[in-house]
């Protein structure tokens, strides 16, 4: 059988719930393995090329992430009046650096990812990061992102959450809590400060998995969230983000003056980001809306939600032994 002809019948799947999966063809394996924290793979697939997932579950294609992260990024940074000081908790993909960096105004971003092994195969596999991994203004620290943020000197202006979803078994779901909210983040805000993380499946069927119940721990803690959505084709439902200020008044952005700050503030132009598109994020559906109003649930150490799936500490070793 010709080599063509077989790699049309390589399809991976990615279980999406216990009675559901969904597949994309494999064009090629670029890399697969195992770090000391998760299974990490990056695949050429169906219509999304190059795709990262880190224990078998999508992080980012590079046919949208671009949208991902200019959304994950962009409205935090464009609310706060003049953001200098940067933390990235998370982020080895290298994308969020890429676009904090797109400001003008920053002079320092510090990005902490636990795993090195990511941050490594990024910086050399996916080429329109590299420039960013190599930022005199970025400082990369390879270790977890709490005992960083709380051990490193100053404050920031905007700390960004760009984690894995909360997982049975990964490494992130601690970054998810209200003790990290309140005991970590908060206090190395500046006065003024944003913060702003993804926050998992928030469709109308999907929405409690995790996006509301990071809604109301982060309501918990700060004086106003403002949860947005996008459909994400590569996610296969519409994605989830809350923004918390330290200062409620800074959310009442107009569209008008967002496109101007984005205009005067950063370098390029969107390509899907303005001050119109984002009035239209914010706009919920009403299912969901309900949801979030109703929503009881907080996150702690000890109690929480995961989205489907098990991080590679709740899987069984390969031994068949329990991890």
């Amino acid at each position: 059988m010709a080599q063509d002809t077989y790699t049309k019948r390589l399809w991976l799947e990615e279980d999406l719930a216990d009675d559901l999966k969904w597949s994309m063809l494999v064009n090629k394996v670029l890399y697969s393995g195992k770090s000391k924290y998760q299974e990490v793979d990056l695949i050429d697939v169906g219509p999304f090329g190059k795709t990262l997932f880190l224990d078998g579950k999508v992080q980012s294609s590079e046919v949208d992430e671009w949208v991902y992260h200019e959304l994950l990024v962009h409205p935090a940074m464009v609310m706060h009046p003049n953001p200098k000081t940067v933390f990235i908790c998370g982020g080895g993909e290298g994308a969020t650096a890429r676009e904090v960096l797109r400001h003008k105004s920053v002079e320092k971003v510090v990005m902490v990812d636990i795993d090195k092994v990511v941050c490594d195969f990024c910086h050399a596999h996916l080429d329109e990061n590299k420039a960013a991994f190599e930022s005199p203004k970025l400082e990369l620290i390879n270790d977890d992102a709490r005992t960083q943020l709380e051990g490193y000197p100053g404050k920031f202006d905007v700390i960004i959450g760009d984690l894995a979803d909360p997982l049975d078994g990964g490494p992130c779901y601690q970054l998810y809590t209200q003790d990290f909210y309140q005991n970590v983040v908060l206090p190395k805000l500046n006065p003024g400060g944003i913060f702003i993380t993804q926050s998992g499946p928030a469709g109308f069927l999907s929405c409690t998995e995790v996006f509301t119940c990071i809604n109301a721990t982060l309501r918990s803690v700060f004086p106003r969230v403002l949860p947005y959505t996008q459909h994400m084709p590569v996610f296969c439902d519409v994605w989830g983000w809350n923004l918390a200020v330290t200062d409620p008044a800074l959310a009442d952005l107009s569209s008008e003056e967002m496109d101007q700050r984005l205009a005067e503030r950063v370098e390029g132009q969107m390509r899907f980001l303005d001050g119109h598109t984002f009035q239209g994020l914010c706009h919920i559906n009403k299912t969901v809306r309900m949801r979030l109003e109703s929503e009881q649930q907080i996150y702690t150490a000890d109690c929480g939600r995961f989205i489907h799936g098990k991080g590679q500490a709740a899987k069984p070793a390969e031994n068949g032994t329990d991890s």
